[in-house]
């Protein structure tokens, strides 16, 4: 098999090291340009931050309309009655009663897989749902399980597998073990993973639900059953299902032509616990939920975040997840296409996997886990010099057009991640504190502000959505706490710069001097429970 692991820091070249520069450079580049411009020219500079103000208001437009199409896909997803319609995949005739649940191109879904040279049999799937833990206690995992099993589909078709860490004295193992016991026999199969310590790994979850993936094909092999007809879930610890999820990726799944070619992405909503986290956090959650939705819209920029599925024979393939990496969930969609040679796509699922809000126990922990999780997300950025070194040095047969285009999206959604929000607050006093007597640096401000106030009216859009997606409010909180949802909002641009950007210019800037982070920082997440009991 090609290789398509990150390479170790001391076999990274200087060709690689440039790729790992490049974001942070490009990044602190746009940061500094409105000063350096107006150094030579207070003109140019006010025309390049105008500029800049402009693209970001048309991007603002479309965000606002993708925020709505998004949220009315994702509720009419929730809607469909899956099961029927996975029902009449297997016998292979469309019910005759279209309703809204119904859809009418369900009908032809239908014709097309009666039509279908060599199809996966609907019965023969099977899915493997891996939850990864570290010290997550039996509160925090049972949960998760419940959640797989109130799920609208046959559970002697799904197999469970609980990762866990022998590291830092498998604290996890009790809760996994008493899981497998308890609710073992109700799937098809259950296995309890146990992660050794391995050299050569970084502290993370991909070594973990690797290992856990190893153990499943010894299973799946066992019985006989073919790795392309069975379905790989991972979830974190408090990741709670949708219960239409298992239909409708099984629906999806066997409607895909090559599906050893595919990854299917949920949407990620940050909701079970909103109710409890503080306003900053409220205000995160709810944006990261809503920039999943939107993502689901854009499938040429969709890739594997969180949970994602994809067949087992894909994993067999790709060898798992990378084990030299924290952010092994978005680094896997490139594993993938440079081991398919960029046969490899994203398919979006509009359907929820609820997740926890970060909440630790005192608000200032809360503020640093918070700054932690976005950082490791934002280090991503690291798959840059991954993607350039596998693209443009390594042999492949990868389309020229499509490498290019994946590759300069990914440098720009980076560089904007950590650059845009404090060029759009920041960038139009410098050309005035320059220089007070020019009109149009003095002007500016002026001018921008009328074009963010403009731009800000979207905040109005998303609050109203996520005002409709939040989980009913807990009888320990009052009405009056519906209000705070409300007024969080005008944190936005504090959370977004203090928090968004700066971890990701943290992140950024230690890639760029070779600080890399060798170990997955746990996200401290607590859940309050209907006594008021608190559950860390």
């Amino acid at each position: 098999m090609k290789q398509i692991e990150i390479p170790y820091e001391k076999d990274r070249s200087r060709r690689y090291r440039l790729f790992e520069i490049l974001p942070g450079a490009l990044s602190w580049l746009i940061l500094t340009a409105p000063l350096g411009l107006s150094f030579i020219n207070r003109t140019l500079g006010v025309f390049f931050i105008i500029t800049y103000l402009l693209v970001w208001f048309i991007k603002s437009i479309g965000l606002n309309v993708r925020s709505i199409q998004g949220y009315r896909s994702l509720e009419r997803h929730k809607k469909l009655a899956w099961g029927i319609m996975l029902a009449d995949l297997k016998r292979g005739e469309p019910t005759t009663d279209i309703t809204a649940s119904i859809p009418k191109w369900h009908a032809d879904n239908v014709a097309r897989l009666n039509a279908h040279e060599n199809p996966i049999p609907v019965d023969d799937l099977y899915h493997a749902i891996v939850i990864a833990s570290y010290n997550e206690s039996i509160e925090i995992l049972e949960p998760t399980v419940q959640a797989v099993m109130d799920s609208d589909f046959d559970m002697k078709q799904v197999i469970l597998v609980m990762a866990y860490e022998e590291r830092n004295g498998a604290q996890s193992e009790p809760a996994v073990q008493e899981i497998v016991k308890k609710y073992g026999k109700l799937f098809k199969h259950a296995i309890a993973s146990k992660h050794p310590v391995t050299p050569g790994e970084v502290k993370g979850k991909g070594g973990n639900i690797t290992y856990a993936g190893r153990e499943l094909e010894k299973y799946v092999l066992q019985q006989d059953i073919d790795p392309l007809h069975v379905i790989v879930t991972t979830l974190d610890a408090d990741n709670r299902p949708h219960k239409h999820y298992l239909n409708a990726l099984s629906y999806v799944y066997a409607m895909t032509d090559s599906p050893r070619h595919v990854s299917f992405q949920p949407i990620p909503m940050f909701t079970n616990n909103i109710w409890d986290v503080p306003a900053p956090m409220r205000v995160i959650a709810t944006g990261n939920s809503f920039w999943n939705i939107i993502l689901a819209l854009r499938p040429h920029m969709l890739r594997n975040f969180s949970s994602h599925a994809q067949s087992l024979a894909t994993l067999i393939d790709t060898d798992y997840w990378s084990v030299r990496t924290i952010v092994e969930d978005g680094h896997q969609f490139w594993r993938t296409y440079f081991r398919y040679d960029g046969n490899h796509v994203v398919y979006p699922l509009y359907l929820p996997i609820y997740q926890d809000a970060v909440l630790a126990p005192t608000l200032p922990k809360t503020i640093k886990m918070q700054f932690v999780q976005i950082r490791r997300w934002a280090y991503g950025a690291s798959d840059i010099a991954y993607v350039a070194d596998k693209g443009f040095f390594s042999k492949n047969k990868v389309p020229r057009w499509d490498l290019w285009a994946k590759f300069l999206r990914l440098l720009d959604g980076h560089v904007n991640w950590a650059s845009a929000p404090l060029m759009l607050a920041l960038a139009a006093f410098v050309p005035s504190l320059l220089d007070q007597e020019n009109f149009a640096a003095i002007q500016l401000p002026l001018i921008a502000s009328r074009i963010q106030t403009i731009a800000l009216t979207g905040i109005f859009i998303t609050l109203f959505l996520s005002l409709k997606t939040l989980p009913p409010r807990p009888e320990r909180y009052r009405r009056h706490r519906t209000v705070f949802m409300v007024l969080q909002w005008v944190l936005l641009p504090l959370t977004t710069i203090a928090f968004n950007s700066m971890a990701a210019l943290v992140a950024q800037t230690r890639l760029m001097f070779a600080r890399y982070f060798d170990e997955f920082d746990v996200t401290t997440k607590t859940v309050i429970t209907d006594d008021n009991k608190k559950i860390t």
